[in-house]
């Protein structure tokens, strides 16, 4: 039998959640990061290959070195957040797949018979895994402002200059000050978006 969880919770997780951009000063210490992140880990990917690697800016030092990659948009978004999460991707992440998916050690070998199919693998999961991570701070009572307008190869080049890791998007955590949110957009309905095969 299926057993939804309450409203509230689904209220808090997706339909009464918002992407926040204006942020109150309260903090994020490193075990609410922990706490975020054992939750966030158990969300399904790929061969369990879990491509997701995160860097958390907590500094007013190191969320500057984020601010020459910013579009104006998000500038401010990411300087006055509490919390930035670089969620990015590790092209090594096949090194791991012998030990986390015990059926089929060897599955590893398939993603690395390209270099496409090893972006594309890592970049498609890493993204489901980023879902997970707003999940799971949403879940855990902390609002998020997702964000994908920066340059990419400037946050690499500054965070990841050894190549392997990519950028995928940032995500802001804290708690989100509800006054400078805009009106909330409407969704595409059903049958706009949805058909039976």
């Amino acid at each position: 039998m299926f057993k939804p969880v309450n409203a509230a919770c689904i209220g808090q997780i997706l339909v009464n959640a918002r992407s926040h951009s204006g942020w109150f000063e309260d903090p994020v210490t490193e075990q609410d990061l922990r706490a975020i992140y054992e939750i966030a880990k158990w969300g399904p990917t790929t061969a369990n290959s879990q491509p997701q690697r995160i860097v958390f800016c907590t500094t007013p030092q190191s969320k500057e070195r984020l601010h020459p990659a910013m579009s104006k948009t998000n500038f401010e978004k990411t300087a006055t957040a509490p919390v930035v999460a670089i969620l990015a991707y590790d092209l090594d992440f096949c090194a791991n797949i012998h030990r986390m998916y015990a059926k089929n050690p060897k599955a590893g070998d398939y993603y690395t018979t390209s270099e496409e199919v090893l972006r594309t693998t890592a970049l498609r999961n890493a993204s489901m895994q980023a879902a997970w991570f707003i999940i799971a701070a949403r879940a855990l009572g902390f609002d998020c402002g997702p964000m994908s307008g920066f340059k990419n190869e400037l946050v690499d080049k500054e965070f990841f200059p050894e190549g392997r890791w990519k950028s995928n998007m940032l995500c802001a955590v804290g708690r989100g000050d509800p006054s400078k949110l805009h009106s909330k957009d409407g969704r595409l309905t059903f049958e706009e978006t949805c058909r039976f095969a």
